[in-house]
């Protein structure tokens, strides 16, 4: 059963770039999990498109984050490097309709992004505060 996932104001890091990018991580997962719940060929072959451009808006989200939070002196930056690279590996290696069926990637990557984004999201609202850049 695919996994749903929702934003809620908690998930705020006050800076409405991240915000906004998170929140369409969060999007993409569900838009699979819609493919997963679609009992035709149209949900089928949704799912390689919607895959692949989550993997593309999680790598430009980690470029963007790194960049805001390199500029605002992010206490645990190498952390947060090493959580861009993590993915990149799982992304490169792991995360494939070869490795999962559909509906466990589905699920592995909503728990991911959310745990990303809950994982995060105070320690960015510490350091960032109220800045809102677009």
């Amino acid at each position: 059963m695919p996994k749903r996932t929702q934003w809620i104001p908690h998930f705020s890091t006050g800076n409405a770039t991240l915000d906004r990018q998170h929140q369409q991580l969060l999007v993409q997962c569900n838009a699979l999990a819609d493919c997963l719940t679609d009992s035709d060929e149209a949900g089928e072959e949704c799912f390689p498109g919607i895959l692949e451009k989550l993997m593309a808006s999680v790598r430009a989200h980690f470029a963007t984050e790194h960049e805001l939070l390199a500029r605002h002196g992010f206490p645990t930056l190498d952390e947060h490097e090493h959580e861009g690279e993590e993915f990149e590996f799982l992304a490169s290696e792991i995360i494939s309709t070869e490795n999962f069926d559909p509906d466990e990637l589905q699920t592995f990557l909503a728990l991911w992004c959310t745990g990303h984004i809950v994982g995060t999201s105070l320690l960015q609202r510490t350091c960032l505060g109220e800045l809102s850049v677009t």
